[in-house]
């Protein structure tokens, strides 16, 4: 029995004693700096601020380090990701359909235009230089996957139906497109002629 345990007690006891001696050297070389008049300035700039505010001194400059923001990016859209996968299930619609949502909400549409600040510190300019090179590494995994995952076989006998899908998904967006440059276009002239004619009056 103890023979089992012998390992995890040698681990307690060695963390136990490593915090022991990091503790009385920290409070020895306070006591030596104390009586030295060192930490006289420290002390004084620590008795105006509480707790929290030398804990957010302290903390701050680590969380807005690229690395953190760029940890902290991945794990709120991978969450957010999974969160609208779920949802996504729970309707009868595929994953990536969520995770499109996800992209979406998590974009200038929603979050950048209902929480600004928060989406400029979560999403800085300059980070995402470092998300769009993931996203494409990213893309090149997942065209890998479904290049495993493909059956010609099946591909075959579904050939019409494939090429019937694939033709109207880019027909359809094409003719979208083309009707609201129409109408954007015509808005854009009104408005220029307007300027034009505004400025020569």
């Amino acid at each position: 029995m103890l023979e089992k345990y012998k390992k995890l007690v040698f681990y307690v006891l060695s963390i136990i004693f490593a915090a022991l001696v990091i503790y009385l050297v920290i409070e020895l070389g306070i006591g030596n700096l104390e009586s030295q008049k060192v930490l006289e300035p420290v002390f004084a700039i620590q008795n105006q601020q509480n707790h929290f505010e030398q804990f957010w001194d302290a903390f701050y400059p680590n969380f807005t380090n690229p690395l953190s923001i760029f940890i902290l990016q991945i794990l709120i859209i991978i969450i957010t990701a999974r969160l609208f996968s779920y949802i996504s299930n729970k309707i009868g619609q595929p994953s990536v359909i969520g995770e499109i949502f996800a992209g979406i909400f998590l974009g200038p549409s929603l979050l950048g235009s209902m929480f600004p600040e928060f989406s400029s510190f979560l999403f800085p300019i300059e980070s995402l230089g470092n998300l769009k090179f993931l996203s494409q590494v990213g893309l090149i995994l997942f065209m890998f996957v479904v290049g495993m995952e493909l059956d010609l076989k099946v591909l075959r006998t579904k050939a019409h139906e494939a090429v019937v899908i694939s033709h109207m998904s880019i027909v359809v967006p094409f003719m979208l497109g083309t009707g609201l440059a129409y109408f954007v276009s015509t808005q854009m002239t009104r408005s220029i002629i307007k300027i034009v004619r505004d400025s020569f009056i």
